[in-house]
């Protein structure tokens, strides 16, 4: 299982600088990758590839992309170009978002969102492998191509919880990222899932791409109640609600990793157990963080081959 780590949002007019110094650490860590969201801030592509350009020796990754508000040949045609930015580093993590995101902020319906997704992935992936894209569905069509450098082939990956977005992620791209998805859930319901569908396709064996907030703390309880009550949202949103009703966990904070040093390690290492590809450390805050960074490196290091 490799180790990666999420980058923060930053603001101000210094933004893509701390990030290029975040990834950096990162890879001064020793991390395999690093990964970041794309909310309301920085465009992840846009930025990956400016800080990315200046950090090499890092897979980089967004975690993830909303598909609605861009076409897929334009989500193509801007991850082509931030790969060629990065060497050809880049791991693009897509989803749907949720209905009241692009619904009610962005105006578009969220109907069908399995059927959305479907048909996005059939223009999104052929113009990313080099070839032309022709294609009539029912929520979008496109006939086109692109000249965009390719630099290598992009690994797609598919925030996929649901039923049928897991047999999509399996049967069609290259695994699944995760967020608020215990290590009982994961090792029940996501790893066996994914699994199946990429195996009756003939596809090789999914990515699985699990982030999760950690903390290494002598007092978890409390690091748990900062964890429910910063990501309250997460409890919220149906299709995180689902994944932590099927763990079990009233909220965000059931979900998070922490202890001290022996439990973190426990916790991780049980993700391995589960069928984790690559855990992705996101930072609780900064009460741990030194020694939540110290454990991840010695992880790390212990995982290296001699």
């Amino acid at each position: 299982m490799r180790i990666g780590t999420s980058v923060a949002e930053h603001t101000g007019a210094d933004a893509l600088s701390l990030l290029r110094d975040e990834l950096q650490r990162a890879a001064d860590d020793g991390f395999a990758s690093a990964w970041m969201s794309n909310i309301f801030g920085l465009d992840a592509l846009t930025a990956l590839a400016v800080a990315g350009s200046q950090v090499p020796g890092i897979e980089l990754g967004t975690a993830v992309v909303p598909t609605y508000p861009r076409h897929p040949a334009v989500l193509a045609q801007q991850a082509l170009t931030a790969a060629t930015a990065v060497g050809g580093r880049l791991t693009l993590g897509i989803g749907l978002s949720h209905k009241i995101v692009i619904d009610d902020m962005y105006g578009y319906s969220f109907d069908r969102p399995a059927r959305h997704m479907s048909e996005y992935l059939s223009v999104l992936l052929p113009l990313l492998n080099g070839e032309p894209a022709a294609f009539e569905g029912e929520t979008l069509r496109a006939g086109i191509g692109l000249s965009t450098p390719r630099p290598g082939r992009v690994p797609v990956l598919l925030a996929a919880m649901a039923p049928q977005m897991l047999r999509l992620a399996g049967q069609r791209t290259d695994g699944t990222v995760l967020w608020m998805t215990g290590p009982a859930t994961v090792r029940d319901y996501v790893v066996p899932a994914i699994t199946a569908a990429a195996q009756a396709a003939g596809r090789p064996s999914p990515r699985v791409v699990c982030i999760l907030p950690v903390c290494v703390t002598d007092d978890a309880d409390a690091a748990r109640a900062r964890a429910t009550r910063a990501l309250a949202i997460y409890g919220q949103l149906p299709s995180y609600r689902a994944m932590l009703d099927r763990e079990g966990a009233q909220g965000p904070g059931d979900v998070t990793i922490a202890g001290d040093e022996t439990a973190v390690a426990a916790q991780v290492s049980a993700l391995k157990t589960a069928g984790v590809t690559d855990f992705v450390a996101a930072d609780l805050d900064e009460r741990g963080q030194h020694r939540t960074r110290d454990l991840l490196r010695s992880l790390i290091a212990q995982a290296a081959p001699a």
